[in-house]
Formats: structure tokens, sequence, C-alpha cells
């Protein structure tokens, strides 16, 4: 809804405050007169005739006069030209409009069409809420100031589309794959929204090799999700998980995506992502994991992604195929600390190198440290868990 708002008047803030007032109408009128035959229909009228109202009591005319001509506009004209059958999709290919930079894109659309919270797509880019309010703030700004069009995109427009649309649908899946906050260890309507998502863009794009890769992905992580929690919800740590839970049709069908990708002849990231998953997903047994080829796959990775987050994760890598000290070295190398000080995936994973270590407490005081930078309640009674076996009680 709001994104067809954005669409409609093109300015997020006045769709926002639209249809907020559409919804206060609806609290009001609903319970008195019942629930309309078509909701989403009177409530996107509502909030069109809301936007028109804000308008004629404060915007400049000039702006009045721009708005209220693309108010006039019907947001399914043209719309069944183009080839996205999905409406969900659809918009998200708007939303990822070329003219803003990528991570803005990106933001702007996991806050309007990803479920997601100023706070949830912060935590997805590693940066302060603050930051993340400040940077969706100044690209609307630049979308209003510079009067870019929110329209559905051609079939000839998609490509140039398709990166930022991608990594929507990614971090979709990992917002929901590891929540910020909470008692659940997995959001299943925001993972099975991004698995869904991923399958109908490879419908649209069957041979794109990124779109496969992704799609593959998202099933290789997917399918141990009923062996990462036990009774009562504790998290299990993949070399403690119960392999006979994986979905094993679910890893099948991700690894014949994967392999159709290959098919391709075009790497990329998501695919090296997916290959990782595969690794992981196959092994018998997690002491039976090619770790040596996982570390191979992350210094790849590294050539299109050279991040901290891609840094940690070889570390680990690292740490399982040449032992804890080696892993810790990677760890320590120059601004990895720094840049994921924040993040309490780095202190969780370096608490658990010092574990192996038989640094006991250097490992509690890490172990402290990512509980600190998580309300994740499931991660918590993880840390908790571990505190107890290394004997540090307290927190």
């Amino acid at each position: 809804m709001l994104a067809r708002l954005i669409a409609v008047v093109g300015d997020f803030d006045l769709a926002e405050d639209a249809l907020q007032d559409a919804m206060v109408a609806a609290a009001q009128a609903w319970p008195r007169g019942g629930v309309p035959a078509n909701p989403p229909a009177w409530l996107f009228t509502t909030a069109r005739r809301k936007a028109i109202d804000r308008l004629r009591r404060g915007a400049a005319l000039e702006r009045r006069h721009r708005a209220w001509g693309e108010l006039a506009i019907a947001w399914d004209a043209g719309a069944s030209a183009v080839p996205i059958s999905d409406e969900r999709l659809r918009l998200i290919f708007t939303c990822c409009h070329p003219a803003l930079a990528l991570d803005a894109r990106v933001a702007l659309t996991l806050r309007a069409l990803g479920g997601l919270s100023t706070e949830e797509v912060a935590h997805a880019f590693l940066v302060p809420e603050s930051t993340m309010a400040q940077r969706v703030v100044r690209a609307k700004r630049k979308i209003r100031e510079a009067g870019i069009a929110y329209r559905v995109p051609g079939p000839g427009e998609l490509p140039e589309r398709l990166e930022a649309v991608l990594a929507v649908i990614y971090l979709i899946f990992n917002a929901g794959y590891l929540p910020a906050d909470g008692d659940d260890l997995v959001r299943v309507d925001l993972c099975g929204e991004a698995i869904r998502l991923a399958d109908v863009l490879v419908a649209l794009l069957p041979t794109e090799p990124e779109t496969l890769g992704l799609s593959a992905l998202l099933l290789l992580q997917d399918a141990r999700r009923a062996a990462r929690t036990a009774d009562g919800g504790r998290l299990v740590t993949l070399e403690e998980q119960d392999r006979s839970r994986f979905d094993r049709a679910m890893i099948a069908e991700g690894v014949a995506r994967l392999a159709r990708a290959h098919e391709c002849g075009q790497p990329g990231p998501y695919q090296v992502k997916a290959a990782i998953a595969a690794v992981h997903s196959c092994a018998p047994g997690a002491g039976e994991t090619d770790w040596a080829s996982i570390v191979a796959l992350y210094d790849r990775l590294l050539d299109w992604e050279p991040t901290a987050v891609v840094r940690l994760n070889r570390a680990v890598a690292v740490a399982m195929a040449q032992g804890p000290t080696t892993g810790l070295a990677v760890l320590d190398e120059p601004g990895l600390a720094e840049a994921l000080a924040d993040y309490h995936l780095y202190h969780l994973t370096r608490a658990d190198l010092l574990r192996r270590a038989g640094r006991a407490q250097d490992a509690a005081t890490a172990y402290r440290a990512a509980r600190a930078r998580t309300a994740n309640r499931a991660e918590h009674a993880l840390v908790d868990r571990r505190l107890s076996e290394l004997g540090a009680a307290g927190r």
C-alpha cells in the first residue's frame, strides 16, 4: 500500500502520512459501519484523498499542481505490459530506482516493502539506528528534490535494478533467519516471503545466474531451520545440529538451482554463498565438513564483497580448517575488530575461538561483550549456557 502511494504521489513522507491518516480513519469507521468489501481499495482511496487534503493545507502551489496531476494517474495504468506478475515483486522493482545509491535504494525498499523497521534495517547494514534514519531521510529528500518518478519499470529496465532487488530479498531473509530482538530464533514469515519472492524472480528471469544463486542460497539455508533449535527454542549451533532434521528435498532443489546457475558460466557472489551453504548442508556430519573448500570459497567471495562480515565468516572457516589460534589471528587482522566493534557475532565468534583455544577467562569476557550487543533472547540463552560451561557465572 505504501509503495503504491509513493508511486502515485512521488513523496515518501507524504505517502507515509497519508497512509497513517487512512489507517486512523479505518479504525474509526469500520467498527461502526463494518469492514468494507474491498479493504485495500478503501484504504488506498482514503489515503489518496488524505494526501490531497495534506497538499491543500500546507504545500507550495507549484508542488500542489504537480502532485495533483500525479494523483490522477491510475496505479495499474500500463502495469499489464510489465512481465512481473507478482505485485510485491513489481513494487520492489519500482522502489529500487537506479537514480539512488545502491545502499539507499535497498534501505528505502526494505523500509517500505520488506516489513522491517528502521532499527531492523540499521541492523541489516550494521550501522546505528540514528545513522540509518538520517540515510533514509536524505534519500527521500533526493527523490523529492530531483523529482524522481516512481513507476513500474519496463522489461528493458529490469537488469539495472536487479542488483538492488537481489539485495532486498537477501536482507529480508537474513532479518528473519536471525532476528535482532525478541524470543524467536527465526521469523518464519520473513524467511518464507523471501524464498517466495526468489522463486517468482527465478520464474521471471530463469537464465539469470545470480537470481538462481540467490534462490539456491535461501533454500539451502532454510533447509537447516528445524535443526537450529531444540526443545524450548534453545539455539543449536551448526556443529551440534541433528542433520537428520535437515530438509533433504529443499537441499536437493537448492543444489539443482546452483548447478543451473553454474551452467551459465557467469559466477557471482550469491552463487559463491550458495556453494558455501551447499558444502555445509551436504556434509554427512559436522566433522566431515570440507573446511578447506569453504576457506577457498570465502577467498573468492572477497573478490566481490571485500567486507568485514565476509572476513569474519572466513575467519571461522580458517579456524575450523587450521585451528582456533590461526582463526583468532585472522580476527585480529588490522581494521576488522574496529569495523565490527558493535557487531555481536564478531564477539560471539571470538569468544567461541577463545573457548576452543582453552582461554576460558578471555572467552568469558568476549561472551559478555556479545550478549550486551544483541537483544535476541535465544542468543542470550546460548551465551549464558557457554558462560556456565566455562564456570563464569554472572553476566
